[in-house]
């Protein structure tokens, strides 16, 4: 492989990172921007339609033939559910049974939504123990789980899930999300561990270190639709990292001022733009 060539994989990498990197932070401004900009009885019907759009997306997909349109249908199908029927429904029940959010030294340091948001927990061990102990679902981390425990080794107890882009895309997004916020809201939480805690430390430097070598693994990638799906954890596992800094107030998170911040704001969607045109043209121009 000549040295143009590797350059070019390197770059459909770095371009999937950045694209999924970039949804973090938009993520949240859009979350925001609907909080701030629509009144309390159009707030629920606006989050439920950006669910729907994100349900509609990755069914799209799911009939798509082709594996990257397929992959970015489930990404944005993905983020899509998770904000508007997952997030802001923990937003709605919170506001309705007037929880109150975490206060430090007169400041909101976790909105009521996410303190609430710890108490899926148990629905979130259910599903993973689905995925360990009954799916052969291609996911590294649990195939890596199942051979520690003995799992791949017993006939007949692991069942294939048939692979499809768009879903695989979508329930890797959707579980990733939340096991990272139960990480950092169970870190956070000063009955068990606390924000300052050594060991919410070790969970921020650790991410930092999981993610480092996931993007190593990352650059050598060459197909696109891959490069998008092995982004999420990626990116998911290294924003842990960014959350917890944020948490220590090492950086202005920029994000949860979207309208302060706008043109900031506008680069990053534009600068994501033009990595998915990148990804698509190279997918194009390697038939």
């Amino acid at each position: 492989m000549n040295t143009t060539t590797e350059k070019k994989h390197r770059f459909i990498g770095f371009s999937a990172f950045m694209i999924v990197l970039f949804t973090m932070p938009l993520g949240h401004a859009v979350m925001i921007i609907m909080e701030k900009t629509l009144e309390k009885s159009y707030l629920t019907p606006a989050a439920f339609l950006v669910g729907f759009i994100g349900l509609i997306l990755a069914i799209w997909g799911f009939y798509m033939k082709k594996e990257t349109p397929a992959t970015f249908a489930g990404l944005f199908g993905g983020l899509l559910v998770w904000t508007g029927w997952i997030e802001f429904t923990f937003v709605y029940y919170a506001h309705r049974y007037n929880v109150a959010p975490l206060m430090e030294n007169g400041e909101i340091v976790t909105k009521p939504e996410y303190l609430i948001l710890m108490s899926s927990v148990g629905f979130w061990a259910i599903i993973t123990l689905f995925y360990i102990f009954s799916a052969r679902t291609g996911c590294l981390f649990y195939t890596w789980i199942q051979k520690k425990l003995g799992i791949t080794r017993k006939d007949g107890a692991l069942h294939n899930i048939v692979k499809n882009n768009s879903i695989t895309t979508f329930m890797e997004t959707n579980m990733l999300l939340w096991t990272s916020y139960l990480v950092l809201m169970f870190a956070y939480d000063d009955v068990l561990l606390g924000d300052r805690h050594p060991i919410t430390a070790f969970i921020a430097f650790g991410s930092l270190a999981w993610s480092a070598y996931l993007f190593y693994k990352l650059m050598k990638i060459q197909k696109i639709g891959y490069a998008i799906r092995y982004a999420i954890p990626t990116v998911i596992i290294f924003w842990t990292f960014v959350e917890i800094l944020g948490r220590w107030d090492l950086f202005h998170e920029i994000w949860v001022e979207p309208m302060k911040y706008s043109t900031e704001m506008i680069i990053m969607f534009i600068v994501m733009i033009l990595f998915c045109i990148f990804l698509f043209k190279t997918k194009k121009h390697t038939k």
